[in-house]
C-alpha cells in the first residue's frame, strides 16, 4: 500500500485519513497571497491539499527517497531537501516571502525544536499549524499552578496565541503510533521584547524551573545567574516556578537584565518539552 515504510529515525507516521487531512486545511485556511511551508511533506497527503491553494508554496523534505516521487507528482512544487531546523527562513527567495505560515505533521521527537526555531523567527512567521503529540499540545495550554505548567507553556504563551484545534486518534497513521496526537494553531503576537531581552526571559524561565520542586531562591542559585542577588526582584523568591504568572516572569527576567553583565553571552534557544 505504501511505496515507502516510515522511518523511525526521522520519526515519521503517514497521515492516512481523508476526514483529518480535509479538518487541517480547514484549519489552516490557505490563501492565495499566503507564503506557506511545509515542513516533511513525506508522500504529500497533505501537500496535495494546499499547494494549489496558494501561488507562493515550499516544501521541506529531509527524506531523499521521496524527492523524486513529490517531484514527479507535483510538477510546480518548490521543493528543499534539506533539514528544516538548519535552514535560514530569511534567505527564500523574494517571491515567496515573510510572513510565513508553517505547517505540518511533525516529527513528535522534534516538536521542541521546531517550535524554538518558531520563535526565534517570530518576526517573520504569521502562525503555524502543526500536528503534534497531544501531551504536548496539553503542556502548552498547562494553567498557573499544575503539574503541566512549565518552560513551554511559559515561553510560548508569551510571545504567540495557543489553541488545540482538535485531538487525533492513533487509528489515522501508518505505522500507529503509540500515542494520541492533536492539531494545534501557534499564532505569533508582539512580545515588546528585541532579542536580547527575549533571549533574557527565556533563560530566566529555565533558569526558574530548572528545580522544578525547589524554590525559585534555590533554583536560581543554581542556574547561570547565580550571581546576581534577587533579593528586591518584586518577586517571592519562596514561590515555586509553577506558581509564578507570564507576568511575573517578565518582571522577573527585566530585573535580571538590569543586573546581568553587558558582556554576559546569552546562548540561543536550547530548551527541551520535558525540561
Amino acid at each position: 500500500m505504501y511505496k515507502f515504510t516510515p522511518l523511525k529515525r526521522f520519526g515519521q507516521n503517514y497521515l492516512k485519513d481523508e476526514n483529518i487531512l480535509n479538518k487541517i486545511v480547514q484549519t489552516i485556511d490557505p490563501q492565495r497571497a499566503d507564503s506557506i511551508i511545509e515542513i516533511g511533506p513525506g508522500t504529500g497527503a497533505l501537500t496535495k491539499k494546499i499547494i494549489d491553494k496558494t501561488a507562493n508554496f515550499i516544501a521541506v523534505e529531509i527524506d531523499n527517497r521521496v524527492i523524486d516521487q513529490l517531484k514527479s507528482e507535483f510538477s510546480n512544487i518548490n521543493l528543499i531537501n534539506a533539514d528544516f531546523l538548519k535552514l535560514d527562513l530569511n534567505s527564500f527567495s523574494s517571491k515567496t516571502r515573510p510572513p510565513f505560515r508553517i505547517v505540518g505533521n511533525i516529527p513528535y521527537n522534534l516538536t521542541s525544536p521546531i517550535i524554538f526555531k518558531i520563535i526565534e523567527n517570530r518576526d517573520i512567521i504569521r502562525d503555524a499549524v502543526f500536528m503534534i503529540q497531544l501531551e504536548v499540545a496539553e503542556r502548552m495550554n498547562a494553567k498557573i499552578g499544575t503539574k503541566e505548567y512549565g518552560i513551554l507553556a511559559v515561553i510560548l504563551n508569551h510571545f504567540a496565541d495557543v489553541k488545540l484545534c482538535f485531538k487525533v486518534s492513533p487509528n489515522v497513521f501508518y505505522p500507529k503510533p503509540k500515542v494520541y496526537s492533536a492539531v494545534v494553531k501557534i499564532v505569533m503576537k508582539e512580545s515588546g521584547m528585541n532579542d536580547r531581552s527575549a533571549q533574557i526571559f527565556i533563560k530566566t524561565v529555565k533558569a526558574a524551573f530548572g528545580k522544578r520542586r525547589k524554590t525559585l531562591r534555590n533554583s536560581l542559585k543554581s542556574s547561570i545567574f547565580e550571581n546576581i542577588d534577587f533579593t528586591n526582584c518584586g518577586i517571592d523568591l519562596g514561590l515555586r516556578a509553577e506558581q509564578l504568572s507570564i507576568a511575573d516572569f517578565i518582571k522577573l527576567s527585566e530585573y535580571v537584565s538590569k543586573n546581568i553583565s553587558q558582556n554576559t553571552w546569552i546562548n540561543k534557544i536550547n530548551i527541551s518539552v520535558n525540561e
